[in-house]
């Protein structure tokens, strides 16, 4: 399935509202449902929009128009020109139903690769930035074999155990996706740029910002919850001694799907 194709004018009217300060995902969700499209909440009064939702929400898209929206909109379009890059809104039929399904889905989905991937059954393998050489083996060796049994493997493209679970993804026959927490045309850590380009390649790579944004600290549990939800379960291999990637499967947990503990070592007999 193959994202909808958008005009300018389309395409300005989501970026308007998407980062809309003050307008939160799961209030736009409500508006555009109650609404139809960004343009025709453009266009509704003040009264209409906080009869639906608030005060704070009609102010909210009152004041969403920016200076900056004609160059956000020709710099997406741009990028769009780009080789397997995609554009997925949250009305789109190819928005992939287990992110529409979050409390607060992204209002955008920058793809680059293989969008059916995100319809998948796909599993989110965490683990420690700092791996050691075994805990490496074992996420690249259970990825690999998980993506031989048909499921698709989720990570977040961090150093440590994400790039071997990537590998294994990709050495498999299922592929693998990997979330990232910067704008859609940047790649972070800088040492993955080679892994990215391959799982551009033969896998699907994944963002809620648009072209631009550096990596910020406030990007990456947000982005956690977008490695968990098209997931079923979440092994964690080798826990880090900090909790912060340990969130996809506390988000696991909270949407009904089970994190996962692996043996100590996948080639344990």
């Amino acid at each position: 399935m193959s994202p909808q194709a958008l005009t300018p004018a389309a395409l300005r009217a989501w970026l308007q509202l998407a980062h809309a300060p003050g307008l939160s995902a799961a209030v736009l969700q409500a508006l555009l449902a109650a609404f139809g499209s960004p343009a025709a909440l453009l266009r509704a009064s003040d009264e209409a929009i906080a009869a639906v939702s608030s005060p704070a929400a009609a102010q909210a898209v009152r004041a969403s128009e920016r200076d900056d929206l004609d160059t956000r909109t020709r710099a997406v379009l741009a990028w769009l020109d780009g080789p397997g890059n995609g554009l997925v809104t949250l009305s789109d039929p190819a928005y992939p139903p287990r992110l529409r399904d979050l409390h607060d889905p992204p209002p955008l989905l920058y793809v680059k690769g293989r969008l059916d991937l995100l319809h998948a059954h796909g599993l989110a393998i965490v683990g420690s930035r700092h791996a050691t050489p075994q805990g490496l083996a074992d996420a690249a060796h259970f990825a690999h074999a998980l993506s031989d049994a048909g499921l698709t493997i989720v990570s977040g493209l961090a150093l440590g155990i994400d790039g071997a679970a990537h590998r294994g993804g990709l050495d498999g026959r299922s592929g693998t996706v990997a979330v990232i927490a910067t704008g859609a045309d940047l790649v972070y850590p800088a040492r993955h740029r080679a892994l990215a380009h391959e799982i551009a390649a033969h896998g699907a790579i994944v963002s809620e910002w648009p072209p631009g944004p550096p990596a910020r600290a406030a990007h990456f549990p947000q982005r956690n919850r977008l490695i968990a939800a098209p997931a079923i379960g979440a092994p964690v291999v080798e826990p880090a001694p900090r909790p912060g990637q340990l969130i996809p499967a506390r988000l696991l947990n909270a949407i009904a799907r089970p994190p996962l503990a692996p043996p100590a070592s996948t080639h344990a007999a």
